[in-house]
């Protein structure tokens, strides 16, 4: 049976929550058509993210990892297209490393794609009226640090990575006017997005691109 590795950041930015690491609670052992979820809670600081990440994989052997953070300010589920050789925190992480414009990997390309299938993850998603897009940037904080770091780990394999980034939860989004989305619609979400990368070796060919 193929495993699907779910991982959830720890709450950051002196937040109380985190709907990635409460979604991952939610999912783990839960089985799919061909397949089942293990799942993995991750700190929110530079280099012991990526390695409780490895430490995972290498304790499931999963098939498929997706690596999971939020996002303010986003409307639906966002797939990331593609992770960038850069650390430029905004804020400290969890353990105060504050990094500018530094490489993540002093020998790594500029740039890793995912090896998900983003779009049939998108058309699956909205088919079952969970609000999806797909995204062309994953940012420059621990997020996009544990794509383009999960990436290059797993460079030389056949196991498919990639990262989605979720809403915030309403109960942190009540006091702003930012948009959110409920624990239910993003834990359902994810379970789509985990069934549409096994039943999708190859990704599908729709239009999903930006102007700007």
């Amino acid at each position: 049976m193929k495993k699907v590795l779910i991982t959830g950041f720890e709450p950051f930015g002196g937040a109380s929550i985190n709907p990635a690491l409460e979604a991952v609670k939610k999912l783990d052992g839960v089985q799919l058509e061909g397949g089942m979820i293990v799942t993995c809670e991750v700190p929110v600081t530079r280099y012991e993210a990526l390695d409780a990440i490895m430490t995972a994989i290498e304790v499931h052997q999963p098939s498929y990892v997706i690596t999971v953070g939020q996002a303010a300010g986003r409307t639906g589920i966002s797939p990331e297209r593609v992770a960038i050789n850069v650390d430029d925190f905004r804020i400290p992480d969890n353990g105060g490393n504050q990094p500018i414009d530094e490489p993540i990997y002093e020998d790594g390309p500029a740039a890793y794609f995912t090896t998900l299938p983003i779009k049939a993850i998108t058309r699956k998603l909205q088919e079952n009226g969970v609000p999806c897009q797909v995204s062309n940037t994953a940012g420059t904080f621990v997020c996009n640090h544990v794509f383009y770091g999960i990436q290059h780990y797993l460079r030389d394999t056949d196991v498919g990575h990639g990262f989605i980034h979720i809403p915030l939860l309403p109960e942190q989004a009540a006091a702003t006017d930012q948009p959110s989305m409920s624990l239910e619609v993003i834990v359902e979400g994810l379970r789509l997005a985990a069934q549409a990368t096994l039943e999708n070796k190859d990704d599908i060919a729709v239009g999903a691109g930006q102007i700007c």
